[in-house]
């Protein structure tokens, strides 16, 4: 009976680290996201804020200051379904204002990409980490027959 029970014991304690971890590290490639980035720009600061929802989800969304109004660009959801980590962008006016999903295709300890070839632009999107407090974002593909790349270096604000 105590063997039983230890072993019961033994077994959803070791459920329980397993799933902990696992539940810990399925968003660990992106979480350095989290926080306000700001991109100084001629027309204005632009800023990207990310939060950390659940261990599977980060939220965020890109904006710009004007006076005291918060004009937001886009949403983003970052989460991991079936096991794919996928960036998902609902941008106001664009694609019927309906969400596009890009799925994870490579990540390191310092950068993110995600791609979705079907989207007209852009086709990748991915983030660069170069310190603790600076990043690029970069959104690149063909559009109209020609090869784009937008590159926005973004420095943490908070």
């Amino acid at each position: 009976m105590k063997i039983n029970f230890f072993l019961s014991v033994c077994i959803a304690f070791s459920l329980a680290c397993s799933m902990g971890m696992k539940g810990n590290s399925q968003t660990s490639e992106t979480e350095w996201l989290v926080g306000t980035w700001e991109n100084k720009t001629p027309r204005g600061n632009i800023y990207e804020t990310w939060r950390k929802i659940s261990n599977t989800e980060l939220s965020g969304k890109s904006y710009i200051l004007r006076d005291k109004d918060t004009v937001i660009f886009e949403n983003v959801q970052l989460i991991r379904k079936n096991n794919v980590l996928t960036y998902i962008p609902t941008v106001s006016g664009q694609n019927n204002s309906q969400p596009v999903n890009f799925p994870l295709i490579s990540s390191s300890e310092s950068k993110i990409v995600f791609e979705n070839k079907a989207h007209d632009f852009p086709q990748v999107i991915s983030y660069t980490r170069i310190s603790k407090d600076s990043l690029i974002a970069e959104i690149s593909g063909i559009s109209k027959g020609v090869a784009k790349r937008q590159i926005f270096p973004m420095k943490r604000v908070k």
